[in-house]
């Protein structure tokens, strides 16, 4: 979600040396993309792990730190790499770490407002290329100035697609057979147990994709989640493939979900990376709230959102009611509707 403000920091500020600092797994996601001169990684090794990290950093000599995320570690890294303007939201605790604190939009509660996380780093990336003054200083939602239509964007290596080429084949498909489109990915893993949608539901939509719209199935999941696709394999009455148990990694996926006609997922990770790719998504929300990430869809990348009760006020936030917001609220019907939604734009 932050791809769009990479993109116009690297094409509004040309001729400038450009680091990423990253934690291990997205510089795979990020493979093959221009926005970075270099890609360092952060190192886990507990209390010392900043120090190792700073260490790794310091002798690129940055002038200026551009902090996405509200992590209070990397902050601590940049101040100890020695970095002297260091740019980011001011909360969690680490402000005076900051050179430049901007306010986080808050609720009139007092409670962080539910900001989608691409807006909420395209301020970022406005205050370094414009300057300060294009900010408004306020802790309103309405700080967020309008922006103009931005996409998220990711890439593929050659590599990626030959691993993706080889899984085809572990799974018996051929490359050629499946390069027009014509699978969909179901993604039902996901690390809170309760923003998984049931599993026998995912098996009613692959039936659907397979009967309706004539597309080969794939689930998607961890080494962790090889259990669930194999338990939506046994409940679909079309067959499936598994990609867990074929020895699905980040850099297959990436190139598997570039090749798909459509993915239906809970709220995780690869919903990002097919709507980088302008692939449709049908997005399932519960219990958190789908305004932290929403995302700007590309043209002919449609995506459909539902969420658990569609009903609560706007100005609720999802995540206060658990059991209102669960999961198991959003039914079978709704989501095949939303398929054919997707596929027929």
């Amino acid at each position: 979600m932050a791809t769009p403000s990479l993109r116009a920091i690297r094409d509004r500020l040309p001729g400038i040396f450009i680091g990423g600092l990253v934690r291990p797994g997205i510089d795979q996601v990020l493979a093959g993309t221009t926005f970075f001169d270099e890609v360092h990684t952060i190192r886990r090794d507990g209390v010392m792990g900043p120090k190792f990290t700073a260490a790794k950093i310091r002798p690129r000599r940055y002038d200026t730190a551009l902090l996405f995320t509200n992590s209070f570690s990397t902050a601590l890294v940049t101040r100890i790499a020695g970095i002297p303007r260091r740019i980011g939201y001011d909360r969690d605790a680490r402000g005076i770490l900051l050179t430049d604190r901007l306010r986080a939009p808050k609720r009139p509660s007092g409670d962080w407002a539910p900001i989608p996380a691409v807006d909420y780093y395209w301020r970022l990336a406005r205050y370094v290329i414009e300057g300060p003054e294009v900010i408004a200083h306020d802790a309103a939602p309405s700080c967020l100035a309008a922006r103009p239509p931005i996409y998220m964007e990711l890439a593929t290596t050659p590599e990626e697609e030959q691993a993706a080429d080889a899984l085809l084949a572990r799974a018996g498909l051929s490359p050629e057979a499946l390069s027009s489109a014509r699978f969909g990915v179901l993604n039902p893993g996901g690390n809170n147990p309760a923003k998984r949608w049931p599993p026998d539901r995912f098996a009613a939509v692959a039936d659907h994709l397979t009967s309706r719209h004539g597309l080969r199935v794939l689930v998607n999941g961890s080494p962790d989640e090889v259990e669930l696709a194999d338990e939506i394999a046994r409940r679909a009455r079309s067959p499936v493939v598994r990609l867990p148990a074929l020895g699905i990694t980040l850099a297959s996926l990436k190139a598997l979900v570039r090749r798909s006609a459509v993915m239906v997922t809970n709220d995780t990770g690869p919903r990002h990376i097919a709507a980088a790719f302008g692939i449709p998504v049908v997005s399932l929300f519960g219990p958190t709230d789908h305004r932290w990430t929403t995302i700007p869809t590309r043209p002919g990348g449609p995506e459909a959102v539902l969420v658990a009760d569609p009903t609560l006020p706007e100005s609720e936030v999802a995540n206060d009611h658990p059991e209102r917001c669960r999961i198991e609220r959003i039914e079978v019907g709704d989501v095949t509707a939303a398929v054919d939604r997707v596929l027929a734009r």
